[in-house]
């Protein structure tokens, strides 16, 4: 007959491997956290909570953990073409600094939010951007080259719509890029020469005009010349001529007379 020895190899043998699997079971549940990380806890697929106290953590091995990044992250969208307002087409890019503020939502109400962050980012741009027109000449329209204070803050509050589903938040937000189209860039340039050749030269007329009219004014109270209604618009004419031209006058001295 074979006795059992009280504290021999076997007991041994048992003690360890019972050291083993609770240390096992033990170092199982312990989890590193970074600053500005989170981990999300589930319990057999019931969401239990984020963890975010940073340095060395432990739960239960049994529970379900999910790291998630609470940094501010920066994307640079792609250049994307829009029609504006008046259906002329331009290309338009963002960046944008948006961060996760509801682990829950990032990790279970959408499917890969970071993928869901890029597609609504393109979807606010578009929607933007054909809410205003790129330019106004007239200067009586917010544009989205004229107005970028205006606009850059309601694409923020277009992304913040659109994102709060998901849990993130735009804490920052702009376009890196705003330009015609190239099959519209050529011709939109020329129209913008024309209009600043049409500005300046209005501003030059009514300049002009205010030159001559105080000119008139002041041989008249001076009693310099008496002209009358056919010399006063050759006058008028004249200096016109030499107020409003492009090439330098050349002086033609009278010898004669007024009339000759």
């Amino acid at each position: 007959m074979t006795s059992v020895i009280p504290g021999g190899p076997n007991a041994d043998h048992l003690g360890m491997a019972l050291s083993i699997v609770v240390f096992v079971f033990v170092a199982a549940g312990f989890y590193m956290l970074q600053p500005n990380q989170g981990f999300a806890l589930t319990l057999f697929g019931a969401y239990k909570g984020t963890d975010r106290n940073e340095g060395l953590r432990w739960t239960w091995p049994w529970m379900g953990k999910a790291r998630v990044s609470l940094r501010a992250n920066n994307l640079i969208s792609e250049k994307i073409k829009v029609n504006d307002l008046r259906g002329n087409p331009i290309e338009m890019a963002a960046q944008v600094v948006w961060r996760v503020t509801d682990t829950a939502q990032a990790l279970f109400d959408v499917d890969d939010y970071r993928a869901f962050v890029i597609a609504q980012i393109e979807a606010a741009v578009r929607t933007i951007g054909a809410r205003y027109p790129y330019d106004d000449f007239t200067h009586q329209e917010v544009t989205l080259r004229g107005n970028h204070d205006q606009v850059g803050g309601e694409l923020r509050q277009e992304l913040m719509d659109r994102l709060r589903v998901a849990g993130i938040t735009v804490d920052e937000c702009g376009f890196t890029h705003l330009a015609y189209a190239q099959e519209i860039a050529g011709a939109m340039l020329r129209r913008q020469q024309a209009e600043a050749v049409v500005a300046a030269r209005k501003t030059l007329v009514e300049g002009a005009v205010g030159m001559v009219e105080m000119a008139l004014e002041m041989l008249s109270a001076k009693n310099v010349v008496e002209l009358d209604d056919e010399r006063r618009a050759a006058m008028v004419s004249n200096l016109m001529v030499v107020l409003c031209g492009e090439r330098d006058t050349q002086p033609v001295v009278n010898t004669g007379t007024l009339y000759s």
